[in-house]
């Protein structure tokens, strides 16, 4: 287990070993993720944006599911508006 300390700004050192591991590179962005007691970090590289990509990919396209939720509100919208009319 790999440890380092944190200076007087805030700033942390990522031990060379886990910047080659990892390809963090300077310009590297970071994500911190807190997650019950523990702080993780997650170096934003071409690595692991490939591995997350199609993670949230679903069988429709945003473009349907929005003109779908588009009709139904305009269904809603005349509906409320007859009803103003009739009532």
């Amino acid at each position: 287990m790999e440890s380092a300390y944190v200076t007087s700004k805030g700033q942390l050192v990522v031990p060379a070993r886990l910047r080659r591991r990892y390809g963090i590179k300077p310009g590297t962005k970071i994500c911190f993720i807190e997650r019950d007691h523990e702080i993780l970090f997650q170096p934003v590289t071409r690595e692991y944006i490939h591995s997350v990509c199609g993670l949230l990919s679903s069988d429709t396209s945003v473009t349907e599911e929005l003109l779908k939720e588009r009709a139904q509100d305009t269904e809603r919208e005349e509906a409320r508006l007859e009803k103003r009319r009739a009532g």
